[in-house]
């Protein structure tokens, strides 16, 4: 085979392997440093469940730093009873390996944050609030229509705009709201209804009009001047 041939032999080679790559779904790593580690391990000894939901946590934060679970789900997961799963997580939070914040009022699904603390907003009409992403886990068993689950009628869709996108309207749509004209800005459209007409103006117009269908049958029957026979 000729030698100037293989660049491009090369070349292909570089681009197969590019495809293989794309191809492959990307890996998911977590990475810690030792000084965690030689933590974690003292973790273990101290409260083996607590080191163990530290891992399903860890395991579970994917690009985000929050995992959102209840704690039933969680007693799934580590195979224990809740009891022990609030046990673990009061260990985790006390030795400041995790920040709880709980979702509603019951205090039973909760947002475990993991390395950075969330932010909070200022004030404003009385509220502060922290928004942050988080991995959401929730358990089938937990769903009211668990028997329903992988058969519902598809949501609506509603697309989204990248950046620098136009929105292009497209299909029918829906009606516009009936509301009210503003003061003089009714539109100027013929009429479909028309009002019944005046009797006297009616009458009037009868006469007028038989009056000029008699002068015209009167000048169709009188005789022409060209034909006296003079």
């Amino acid at each position: 085979m000729d030698k100037d041939d293989a660049p491009l032999r090369h070349l292909r080679r570089v681009l197969k392997m590019s495809e293989l790559v794309k191809r492959q779904p990307p890996g998911h790593w977590v990475q810690t440093e030792r000084a965690a580690h030689e933590a974690w391990a003292s973790l273990i000894e101290k409260a083996p469940k607590a080191a163990q939901l530290m891992h399903i946590l860890t395991a579970r934060v994917g690009e985000h730093n929050a995992v959102v679970v209840s704690q039933k789900t969680l007693a799934a997961l580590m195979k224990c009873s809740r009891r022990t799963v609030q046990r673990a997580v009061d260990v985790l939070a006390e030795d400041r390996w995790i920040e709880i914040r709980q979702i509603g009022e019951n205090g039973t699904v909760n947002a475990h944050i993991i390395n950075d603390r969330v932010a909070w907003s200022g004030k404003r009409d009385g509220l502060r609030y922290s928004l942050f992403s988080a991995a959401v886990i929730i358990s089938e068993a937990e769903q009211p229509d668990f028997e329903e689950l992988g058969q519902q009628v598809p949501l609506r869709r509603l697309p989204s705009l990248f950046r620098d996108e136009r929105q292009l309207p497209s299909g029918p749509g829906t009606p516009p709201p009936a509301q009210p004209f503003l003061d003089g800005m009714e539109p100027d459209l013929p009429a479909t209804q028309q009002s019944e007409p005046d009797p006297a103006m009616q009458e009037e117009l009868s006469q007028l009009v038989t009056g000029l269908g008699n002068k015209l049958r009167a000048s169709d029957t009188s005789p022409d001047d060209d034909a006296t026979g003079i």
